[in-house]
């Protein structure tokens, strides 16, 4: 019998709702630059009444983390609240937040901790600009990385700034591999070219969550894949979501993971949803780098 249930819900990009209970928290939404979320996928007030509590978390101000569409949905008559970068309201070119900063929204920084209901909060540090979450709710521990990563180019960067990132990134995670983890959602992006996914390799090894979920990996779902295929450990499975509202039932027990992926369906409304039992080792060993993304310009 499962001690602990989740559902995981991927959107795009680094986008993902995780409903535990009457509650439902959404990190990092994105419908993407040119309309890659479609329409039907996207967050509606309806599905949110279903939830006591809608806690909406930004990790930083970047563009593909942080849609303004999160301020369409009707936050005065729905239990909504949302967690926000200090980044959002201290940097000039970002418009000024239209939530009651008091009442509806509350302003974190790497440090902070803050209870709202049954659900914990404590706030990491990021290698790039914002935090990232570590979130405890009914004995679940859901880790979302924002833009948290281990950001080198190993083909462009000089063996200084490769240094400082490793260092950078290293004591940035360090606080965290004392933290059990039951769900972490953390970037695999293979921009950086080789040992793109030095920082997911670190993370699973030292921190040891029991589920990974690879993101921000740049429209390339066979980069995601690949690495489910071939990243697993003893402690940790790790689990690609790559199609828009593709979802994952989770259950969870003292020394067993169970893990029951549905595919939206993206043809009619009405069709079903497709229901499969996940299977870690059949994915297609696609080689990530067959259509490489560098030279990236620094």
């Amino acid at each position: 019998m499962a001690d602990r249930q989740a559902t995981v819900t991927y959107y795009y990009h680094s986008g993902f709702s995780v409903a535990v209970g009457e509650t439902l928290l959404i990190f990092d939404y994105w419908r993407g630059d040119r309309g890659q979320l479609p329409r039907r996928a996207w967050i509606t007030d309806w599905e949110l009444r279903k939830y006591e509590q809608v806690l909406v978390f930004v990790s930083h101000s970047h563009e593909d983390h942080y849609d303004t569409a999160i301020f369409s949905w009707d936050y005065h008559h729905l239990p909504i609240t949302y967690i926000l970068s200090e980044d959002l309201v201290k940097l000039p070119d970002v418009p000024k937040l239209p939530v009651d900063l008091d009442r509806q929204a509350r302003i974190v920084a790497p440090g902070d901790r803050l209870t709202l209901g049954e659900t914990e909060i404590r706030v990491f540090d990021s290698t790039d600009l914002g935090v990232s979450f570590y979130v405890t709710l009914d004995g679940l521990r859901i880790f979302h990385a924002g833009d948290l990563n281990l950001w080198h180019w190993r083909e462009e960067s000089t063996p200084r700034e490769i240094t400082r990132a490793e260092n950078a990134y290293y004591a940035a995670v360090a606080p965290i591999e004392r933290l059990p983890i039951d769900i972490a959602m953390f970037p695999v992006d293979p921009r950086m070219g080789g040992l793109y996914d030095a920082g997911a390799n670190h993370f699973v090894m030292s921190v040891k969550p029991r589920l990974f979920i690879p993101m921000h990996w740049q429209d390339r779902p066979e980069v995601a894949q690949d690495y489910a295929r071939k990243g697993h450990t003893k402690f940790t499975e790790i689990l690609a979501l790559t199609k828009p509202r593709e979802r994952a039932e989770l259950e969870f027990s003292e020394h067993e993971l169970r893990i029951h992926v549905f595919t939206w369906a993206d043809v009619t409304p009405e069709e079903e949803e497709e229901k499969a039992d996940v299977k870690l080792d059949a994915y297609a060993p696609t080689d990530p780098f067959s259509d490489t993304d560098l030279p990236v310009q620094l």
